[in-house]
């Protein structure tokens, strides 16, 4: 972030860096999924990995739809992994799908 783009308020500036930093994430990303997906890729430990890093990111409507692809991938090959990722999915970013 710039120093124009700078406000008094750390609270906005924080807001600012975060959406930054997921838009930055969205962007990494996005090519390793679909390569994942397009080269139909097996190797659990890249897709776990990048699951991994994704989880950080699927509060936002972006890195959610990157993950639920990669997910949906997943299932076929490794059904347990995908169902641990989605349950800590849930854990952190959907409350509510917990309580139901």
């Amino acid at each position: 972030m710039s120093e124009r783009e700078s406000t008094s308020d750390p609270i906005v500036d924080l807001a600012r860096q975060l959406l930054s930093l997921n838009s930055q994430a969205v962007s990494i990303y996005s090519p390793i999924v679909e390569q994942i997906v397009t080269q139909q890729s097996t190797d659990r430990s890249l897709i776990e990995s990048t699951l991994d890093g994704l989880l950080g990111f699927a509060g936002t409507e972006d890195g959610l739809a990157l993950f639920k692809k990669l997910c949906r991938y997943y299932w076929d090959l490794g059904p347990l992994a995908t169902a641990s990722y989605i349950s800590a999915f849930r854990e952190m970013w959907d409350e509510e799908s917990l309580d139901a």
